[in-house]
């Protein structure tokens, strides 16, 4: 799917004190290492070379939050890029808002966050037969504390491709990044200090 805008953004507009409550709640959940596909789903059944397999893709911390305050901040910020961006995608529903804190060599290789399927039976009535249509990634403290940790994404959607779009013009504490669920993107390594990010995905009805 071409795309004139591969992300919008926002840069530095959420309050500090926003973004410091959502820290504080973040940090004051327990924290568990973070997994791809459904590897959550069959803990006991993975194998060392699971593990390996993860640890070459993603490597970070994360928690869950799921208060109604997150959401009513960021709603209008999806509404306006959804817009502004020509994407006018229709969604109706946001998961649980996901915590990631990124410690020096901790990274998320190249993904995507759509699901391979609509949501089915196992999940909430709210998620059910829904896809990730829209996602939206926001900076929780300040750029100064780390280094590294860029959010980057692939022009042509082609992990196999060089074309890299970094996403520099947000980088200030409280800057919101809105992309399309199924563009190929990535966390680089931190390098120093901690990165802190919270990320919520936007569903709707599949594609027709």
């Amino acid at each position: 799917m071409n795309l004139k805008y591969q992300y919008w953004y926002f840069n530095g507009v959420l309050p500090e004190r926003f973004c410091d409550l959502v820290l504080q709640k973040g940090l004051g959940e327990e924290r568990h290492r973070a997994y791809i596909g459904n590897m959550s789903d069959r803990l006991n059944q993975l194998t060392q070379n699971d593990f390996d397999q993860l640890h070459k893709k993603r490597h970070s911390s994360i928690s869950w939050l799921n208060y109604q305050w997150i959401f009513k901040m960021i709603h209008p910020f999806v509404e306006i890029a959804n817009k502004n961006a020509g994407w006018n995608y229709e969604w109706d529903w946001t998961e649980q808002a996901q915590f990631t804190e990124y410690k020096p060599g901790q990274f998320y290789g190249w993904h995507q966050d759509c699901n391979s399927e609509p949501y089915g039976d196992d999940k909430s009535p709210k998620l059910k037969g829904k896809i990730r249509k829209l996602s939206c990634s926001i900076l929780l403290n300040n750029p100064k504390e780390y280094e590294g940790g860029e959010l980057e994404f692939n022009l042509r959607n082609n992990v196999e491709d060089d074309q890299v779009l970094v996403a520099n013009e947000a980088k200030k504490k409280g800057s919101i990044i809105i992309f399309p669920s199924f563009c190929w993107h990535q966390v680089k390594p931190v390098t120093r200090g901690i990165r802190y990010s919270l990320v919520t995905w936007h569903l709707g009805q599949p594609w027709k």
